[in-house]
């Protein structure tokens, strides 16, 4: 015997005993041409709320565009200017040349590259605020890594001078890093507000 059911309730009725549901006012179709119930799809048995739908890779808000292009930014200025040396050498280094010679520099670039993928590979309101954490952390090591070697500069060894700015690098480090972390404590939004693109039937009233 062929089913008929409501898209909206999935209330199930038998082949010409209704047109309608007669709660929904929804048309009836083929029960077999409805796609899976939110129930069907829950590995838990439980219905599916809407923080664990999954959400598309161009999707930019509850900063997840923001702090994926903080930390994007964080790559390039890892790669800029750090320190423009005067003496006894007329050369600039980037955050790249200094991880080279002080090693624990590595922490800034290495944190922005694992930034990114952290952030865009969470695709759930849930996995987001999952993230908060290890985001917020990894956006905080290359604002300390500048900190650390502003408040600490390099300095001559046996006796030759040494002169040098910081180049704007460094800087636009620490900056990025603020901002990222401030991203990434909001990383996912709220609980209870949140846009719901499935629910009701369209162009139906709902009951």
């Amino acid at each position: 015997m062929s089913l008929l059911a409501c898209p909206f309730c999935r209330e199930m009725y038998r082949e010409h005993e209704l047109d309608a549901c007669p709660v929904c006012g929804v048309p009836l179709v083929a029960h077999e041409k409805l796609p899976l119930s939110d129930d069907a799809l829950s590995e838990d048995g439980l219905s599916r709320q809407p923080e664990w739908d999954l959400l598309p890779w161009t999707y930019l808000g509850r900063s997840r565009g923001p702090v994926a292009i903080l930390a994007l930014a964080g790559v390039v200025a890892f790669v800029a200017p750090w320190v423009h040396m005067t003496l006894p050498d007329v050369v600039n280094f980037s955050g790249f040349d200094l991880a080279r010679r002080l090693g624990w520099a590595w922490g800034a670039g290495v944190a922005w590259f694992i930034l990114v993928p952290t952030v865009l590979s969470r695709r759930t309101i849930m996995h987001m605020r999952g993230a908060r954490v290890a985001a917020s952390f990894l956006a905080a090591i290359p604002g300390c890594t500048a900190a650390l070697l502003l408040a600490r500069p390099p300095h001559g060894a046996h006796g030759v001078p040494l002169h040098f700015t910081w180049g704007w690098g460094v800087f636009a480090t620490l900056a990025l890093s603020v901002l990222a972390v401030g991203f990434s404590l909001f990383f996912g939004g709220r609980l209870d507000d949140i846009r719901v693109p499935r629910g009701t039937s369209a162009g139906q009233v709902v009951h």
